[in-house]
């Protein structure tokens, strides 16, 4: 199994060839590989992402079947479910890499930011559940003086703010999760996706030096 900061070599390099057009994944969806994972798995990343389609994990970090154990919500926002889906990959496959992925002007967080101004009764508790879970992460931030910022560089930094928060949650919200991070070297990062550029920013929770 590869190391997390091996893992994250992969990824940014499988993301680089994306976003260059230059993708080599072709053999590994085919038929042969396919029939190598059909009885086991090894994913070499665990990706906790958003359910928007237009950020599918494989394809934007050009990887193939069984390279990846994807978790995908709305917002990527961290509920029990999703925590037990992380220890899951992490214990019972070792992979040793979890990257929360959001993405630029992400839906979850424009909702948020808009009930936040015009607080709205007609929203559907279900859809509440996911603002909820991104309000603490956006509320921090205005209050700290970002709602005077421009539109666009508001969205900006409450995307981040809510990776950031998804990856605090990880970090510090499941005893098992701590423990492999302390003792086995687990690491848990945040990253954003332009859906301009193609291009992934890891830019939370990475090794110093």
């Amino acid at each position: 199994m590869l190391s997390a900061i091996e893992a994250l070599n992969r990824l940014r390099e499988g993301n680089a060839r994306f976003v260059s057009d230059t993708r080599a994944s072709e053999a590994a969806v085919d038929r042969l590989r396919r029939l190598q994972v059909a009885k086991n798995q090894e994913p070499f990343a665990i990706i906790f992402g958003c359910s928007d389609s237009r950020v599918p994990a494989e394809i934007i970090f050009d990887q193939g079947l069984g390279d990846l154990f994807v978790i995908r919500v709305a917002g990527n926002v961290v509920a029990p479910s999703q925590i037990g889906s992380v220890e899951f990959a992490a214990e019972r496959f070792g992979t040793r890499l979890v990257v929360v992925l959001g993405h630029s002007t992400c839906g979850a967080v424009t909702a948020t930011l808009e009930e936040l101004g015009r607080p709205s009764e007609a929203q559907s508790p279900n859809l509440r559940s996911i603002v909820n879970r991104v309000r603490p992460a956006v509320q921090s931030l205005l209050a700290a003086g970002a709602a005077s910022l421009p539109p666009r560089e508001l969205m900006t930094l409450a995307v981040r703010a809510n990776i950031s928060a998804s990856v605090n949650h990880l970090r510090h919200g499941s005893a098992i999760l701590e423990d492999l991070e302390r003792r086995d070297g687990l690491l848990v990062v945040g990253a954003e996706y332009s859906l301009d550029t193609g291009i992934v920013d890891f830019f939370e929770g990475l090794p110093q030096g």
